[in-house]
C-alpha cells in the first residue's frame, strides 16, 4: 500500500475514531428517567454492545412510539453532558493527525451532526477534516451505504480512499462501494 497525494482517508466516528458507547449508553439511560418518569438504575452498562434504538425498543417493547420518538430526541439532547466519558481511538486518531495538513480527510458517520460535532470539538479534532457527512434526521427507516454516498456526493474514485471503520456490516459497505483499502495497520 502506498500514500500518494490522490490518497483520501475516510473516517468513522463512533468507535473508530472516538470510543462513545459509555457517553451514548449515559444519554440514553438519561432519557428513559425524563421520558418515562421510572427509576431505571437497574440498568448498566455493557461493554460488549452498544446501546442503540433496536436495544432500547427490545428492552423496553411496552414505549409507545411517540415515546421512544421522544426518548431519541432527548437522548441526543443529553449526550453534551457525557463529552467527559467519551475517549479518543489513539492510533486513529494519530492517523488522523499525521495526514490531515497533506491529505483529504472525510468524516463518514451514520450519527447526527449535532453529535458529531459536539463530539469532533471536544477532542479538537473538526478542524482535521476537509468533509464531513453525517446522518441529517434522528429516526432512520432505511439503511444508506455511507461510504458509496460520500463517494458520490465528492465525485471521487474508492481506489484512492482508505476506510477507517470499525462496524462490520459498515466495513462490507465501504468494500461494496468499491474501496479495497480498510483498517490498515502501517502507516504511523
Amino acid at each position: 500500500m502506498e500514500i500518494t497525494k490522490a490518497t483520501i482517508f475516510f473516517f468513522d466516528m463512533d468507535g473508530t475514531l472516538i470510543n462513545t458507547n459509555v457517553a451514548n449508553f449515559l444519554s440514553y439511560k438519561a432519557a428513559l428517567s425524563i421520558v418515562t418518569g421510572k427509576d431505571i438504575s437497574f440498568m448498566s452498562y455493557n461493554p460488549m454492545e452498544r446501546f442503540n434504538r433496536s436495544r432500547l425498543k427490545s428492552l423496553f417493547p411496552s414505549l409507545t412510539e411517540s415515546d421512544y420518538e421522544r426518548i431519541i430526541r432527548e437522548k441526543e439532547m443529553c449526550y453534551k453532558n457525557y463529552l467527559s466519558e467519551t475517549t479518543i481511538v489513539k492510533e486513529n486518531v494519530e492517523v488522523l493527525l499525521k495526514y490531515s495538513a497533506t491529505h483529504k480527510m472525510v468524516l463518514v458517520t451514520n450519527c447526527r451532526k449535532e453529535r458529531a460535532l459536539e463530539t469532533l470539538s471536544y477532542h479538537g479534532l473538526t478542524d482535521k477534516f476537509t468533509n464531513l457527512f453525517y446522518r441529517y434526521t434522528t429516526l432512520v427507516t432505511q439503511k444508506i451505504n455511507k461510504y458509496q454516498k460520500a463517494i458520490n456526493l465528492l465525485g471521487i474514485s474508492p481506489k484512492n480512499i482508505i476506510v477507517f471503520e470499525n462496524e462490520e456490516s459498515e466495513i462490507a459497505d465501504a468494500m461494496e462501494a468499491g474501496i479495497k483499502i480498510i483498517n490498515p495497520q502501517i502507516l504511523l
